[in-house]
């Protein structure tokens, strides 16, 4: 972020009287350039919008009116009902499900078996459903293929969700849902994180390693991929084959045998896609938060900035100082739960009350600790989105 950037943003939230931090601010112009970059990188495949990576329905909506978005990914079988009683369509849980409130909700409620279904890669997922649902009408499921990568036998490169790695493991899935009552299958998915979310960006080792894995990942995947997919449509025909994500779509959408993509993160653009190779995401969503303490020359203390991001603990998890540029965590406190001390040359202009732009290593988290998103364009705040919570809802 450039000096005049964080000035237009700190006038634009002084004219609307939003003098509250911590704050969250969508750039609405940025955000509208992601959309588009998202649609053409997806080459013409519809992309299913990940609500994990958003949590506010108003950029739900916005996505959603464009051309080249079709239906969510979910990431609770309570949210996709919740979504689906505000009229929202064609809804995919992307994780297995054992909430009994919501699996009571969904097999009981006509709209929400038309409208949702869950993925499972287990029929102990399906002995669940049974159980709380006795004598449950028709409910619709997905398989999900395990997309890992594994260069040796027993080591994996990827996220570790579904244990249905060879093809023959989901048709044999597929064939023991059609035999059962109650349960329909309706589409496959298969998420390859070791290419979606790891960056291979520059000219180091660590970069030409990933390149190296993203290329040896993606070639191996496609074959399997296809195949598995071919297997199950013998089995049963596939509405839809869900794969990819921000940072796989030119490669996932190379594969004939997919019917659509999944993205979100790329629509808000957090610090971890910027250092991707083959495409580079304009940032849309920033933190301000409020200068309070100064207990040294060169150090400021804001209030809060403590938003650390899921996944592996390391420094790329920790929230990106946007803005000032010469600041950084003092070593022995990082971000901090309630305050946070910044410690670099731009410390001794900055006042008392002032802000500190911060950008979330990740795209939906930050929705959890605000209420909603000041929306900014061309200079001013044009609008205020309530996130989940600012609706009040929390669904994990």
């Amino acid at each position: 972020m450039k000096n005049a950037q964080a000035k237009r943003y700190n006038q634009a939230l002084d004219k609307a009287g939003m003098g509250e931090r911590p704050l969250a601010l969508l750039d609405l112009e940025a955000f509208d350039n992601n959309l588009i970059a998202l649609r053409e990188r997806a080459q013409n495949l519809p992309i299913r919008v990940a609500s994990k990576s958003l949590r506010v329905r108003c950029a739900l909506d916005r996505v959603l009116e464009q051309p080249g978005f079709k239906g969510i990914l979910c990431f609770t079988l309570a949210e996709a009902l919740w979504l689906a009683s505000h009229g929202y369509k064609d809804l995919v849980v992307a994780y297995p499900q054992a909430d009994p409130a919501a699996i009571s909700r969904w097999a009981t409620s006509e709209q929400a078996r038309q409208e949702i279904t869950v993925m499972i890669d287990d029929t102990d997922q399906l002995d669940l459903i049974d159980k709380i649902a006795v004598g449950h009408q028709e409910l619709k499921v997905a398989l999900e293929l395990d997309a890992s990568y594994y260069p040796t036998a027993t080591f994996r490169l990827g996220a570790a969700r579904s244990p249905l790695h060879d093809p023959q493991d989901v048709a044999a899935l597929a064939q023991q849902v059609v035999k059962r009552k109650g349960f329909k299958v309706d589409g496959l998915m298969g998420y390859e994180s070791q290419i979606a979310s790891v960056p291979d960006g520059g000219l180091g080792l660590k970069a030409l390693l990933a390149r190296n894995i993203r290329k040896r990942s993606a070639a191996e995947l496609a074959e399997r991929r296809g195949e598995t997919i071919r297997l199950v449509n013998e089995v049963t025909n596939l509405r839809f084959v869900n794969a990819g994500g921000t940072g796989s779509l030119e490669t996932t959408a190379r594969e004939n045998a997919i019917t659509e993509v999944a993205a979100g993160s790329g629509l808000f653009a957090p610090a971890l896609f910027d250092s991707f190779r083959s495409f580079r995401p304009t940032p849309a969503l920033y933190l301000g938060f409020s200068v309070v303490r100064r207990p040294e020359p060169d150090v400021v203390t804001i209030l809060g900035g403590g938003w650390v991001a899921s996944g592996p603990a390391g420094k790329n998890r920790l929230p990106q100082i946007a803005w000032p540029k010469k600041l950084k965590y003092l070593q022995m406190e990082a971000a901090g739960e309630v305050q946070t001390p910044l410690k670099g040359a731009a410390a001794s202009k900055l006042k008392i009350g002032d802000t500190i732009w911060l950008r979330h290593a990740k795209a939906g988290e930050p929705a959890e600790r605000v209420n909603r998103l000041a929306v900014y364009s061309k200079g001013q705040i044009v609008d205020d989105w309530p996130t989940y919570r600012g609706e009040g809802k929390a669904f994990l």
